[in-house]
């Protein structure tokens, strides 16, 4: 006598399992994306614009943050070789001190006031960019009250990167595509975990 075959038994921990993971990495997706945006421009000295074209006669602004519960002071500005600065605009409630080499040129800018907590202060100049596509990097120098003196110095993604502008001949199409990379990145993060999310489908047994 023939033996009915036996049913297959699903393991109910791997059904449960597979959405975890997916949700996991989904999360962790996120988690990757977010880590890309670009933190420093936020949070840190930045001279603007981000981009700009080779020759040209453009007006920068240095924008700077007080990220302490004291003022900041003192603000320095180094200029970068290849850069000829020519005029700076007037800021209310801060001297400005300009640096010169022998040949007159501007190679430093000072700036002295008082930044309360949880403000921040543009310094608008004009400088004359360089000739050909480089990397303009703006060394700058944040003084507190309390002494203390943040070297806005380092390479991109560092704790206190210098900020940089793209001297390039398209530097829209350059800078928009870098800009909009991370955000690419989160929407396809997103979507990814709104897959992961998604209840599966119940399947009716065979």
């Amino acid at each position: 006598m023939r033996r009915a075959p036996r049913p297959l038994l699903r393991h109910p921990t791997r059904r449960r399992s597979a959405p975890h993971r997916l949700l996991a990495t989904g999360v962790a997706t996120v988690a990757i994306a977010a880590a890309l945006l670009p933190t420093l421009s936020w949070a840190h000295a930045v001279v603007f614009p981000k981009a700009s074209t080779p020759g040209a006669y453009e007006k920068y602004v240095l924008r700077v943050p007080n990220e302490k519960a004291v003022a900041t002071t003192r603000v320095e500005l180094r200029v970068p070789a290849g850069v000829r600065v020519t005029s700076f605009a007037d800021v209310p409630g801060w001297q400005l001190e300009i640096v010169m080499d022998s040949a007159k040129a501007i190679t430093a800018a000072i700036w002295t006031g008082s930044l309360p907590p949880r403000r921040f202060v543009e310094f608008p100049f004009v400088a004359v960019n360089p000739k050909t596509d480089t990397r303009i990097e703006w060394p700058a120098y944040q003084t507190y009250a309390d002494s203390e003196r943040v070297e806005w110095t380092g390479p991109e993604g560092s704790k206190s990167p210098a900020s940089v502008t793209t001297v390039a001949t398209t530097p829209d199409a350059e800078g928009g595509v870098t800009k909009l990379l991370p955000w690419v990145a989160i929407v396809l993060s997103l979507v990814s975990l709104g897959l992961a999310m998604r209840k599966p489908e119940a399947r009716t047994p065979a």
